[in-house]
């Protein structure tokens, strides 16, 4: 019997006249993601995108494995199809659910008739199914409260899919469907959270990092790429902008009140990111930052960070404790790296006794008292940038 998988819309089902670009951007990313999984035949109808493969060899359980992580995808379904004949679908489903059903206790059915014209209703399918499915397998019990298994017969326009599987999917919009950003990724544990939240919200998450050898070590930066490799189970391909910031931050420790320098340092940071986000068409900065979590992300040092950009700036876990954001790291797969003990350059000369109210009006006057501008137009000129892509080996680019 044929299988396939259904790939039913989350929030793209809420669009209006502009449904069909998230739907097209989703079926791209789909495409993508299943390229070395098998050859698979694509339509969509009725708010979900039908995935049959169209060659033997294809694995439909990696497929479905890759698409829980796909955004836009609010439910996946491995399905048998049969014709809209209910005889056919009872005549199949003891061989198609054994696997299933194998070991199981308790099931319950929920039955779906999105094609009006066939004659069953939806409470008429649920109770002669359920007692085919009692025939074919007597040592299950029905539970419609807590069951083991739900058994789910969907009768729509183009056939009748049974299953035995659904799976939640990842939600949010698709990838690209809200632009571009640039995550300012550290290499801890919130940066990469806030890549995977924001691209949950349909953008395209690149990453610019700052490196200070010999300060921090080769061991710091691959942890990092680490994280970006892993980044892209969810956020797809990602360019890595690896940015040399020692003689940006051995100036600032010789030029600089020592107090002022961790906010100062975050400011040059978000300076450099403006250069790239304006060179390169991104329409925002990312970062990690959680209230009041450290000492540069009280209100007042955040104000004089925030004043550095010239693009939005996203936060998405500012009202998280680091207890949420870690739970979310474990979740994504990006935590046993986020831990790892390497330095990155936030650590670098960091004094004894940062300002953690710091006056704005002292920030720009410490900050005036060396030229900048050249050495960050400097740091930009020699940045080195790779791509990372999905699955596959990591690309340097020109």
């Amino acid at each position: 019997m044929k299988e396939i998988i259904l790939a039913k819309y989350g929030e793209i089902a809420l669009k209006g006249e502009n449904k069909n670009t998230f739907e097209d951007m989703l079926l791209r990313n789909i495409k993508r993601r299943l390229k070395k999984v098998g050859r698979f035949d694509y339509s969509r109808k009725q708010s979900t995108i039908y995935i049959e493969p169209s060659e033997d060899g294809a694995d439909i359980d990696e497929a479905v494995r890759r698409l829980k992580n796909v955004f836009g995808i609010g439910a996946i379904q491995k399905c048998a199809v049969f014709p809209k004949d209910f005889s056919a679908v009872v005549q199949n489903l003891g061989e198609y659910l054994a696997d299933a059903l194998e070991g199981v206790k308790t099931f319950k059915i929920e039955a779906k008739r999105s094609d009006k014209t066939f004659p069953m209703k939806s409470p008429e399918i649920q109770q002669q199914l359920g007692d085919a499915v009692l025939d074919a397998f007597p040592h299950l019990g029905v539970d419609v409260h807590n069951p083991e298994v739900t058994v789910r017969l969907e009768i729509r326009d183009n056939g009748a899919y049974l299953s035995a599987e659904r799976i939640i999917g990842a939600g949010g919009m698709p990838v690209g469907s809200s632009g571009k950003a640039l995550l300012m990724l550290s290499g801890g544990i919130d940066s990469p959270v806030a890549g995977y939240m924001m691209a949950k919200r349909g953008l395209v998450v690149d990453c610019i990092h700052y490196v200070s050898p010999p300060y921090t070590s080769e061991r710091a930066r691959l942890k990092v790429e680490k994280l970006c490799e892993e980044m892209t189970e969810f956020c797809g391909d990602i360019i890595f902008y690896c940015v040399p910031f020692t003689e940006i931050q051995e100036a600032l420790r010789d030029n600089c009140p020592e107090q002022y320098f961790t906010v100062l340092m975050r400011r040059l940071m978000v300076k450099i990111a403006n250069k790239i986000c304006e060179r390169d068409g991104y329409g925002a900065i990312i970062t990690g930052e959680s209230l009041a979590q450290v000492a540069s992300q009280t209100l007042p040092a955040l104000y004089c960070t925030n004043a550095a950009a010239e693009f939005p700036v996203f936060r998405p876990v500012i009202g998280m404790d680091k207890i949420e954001i870690t739970e979310i790291s474990r979740k994504i797969g990006t935590y046993e790296t986020s831990i790892m003990p390497y330095e990155d350059c936030c650590t670098v000369f960091s004094p004894k006794h940062p300002r953690t109210k710091p006056k704005f009006d002292e920030v720009i006057d410490a900050e005036s008292s060396f030229d900048f501008d050249k050495m960050i137009d400097e740091a930009v000129a020699k940045i080195e940038v790779k791509r990372f892509k999905y699955g596959e080996e990591t690309v340097f680019l020109d």
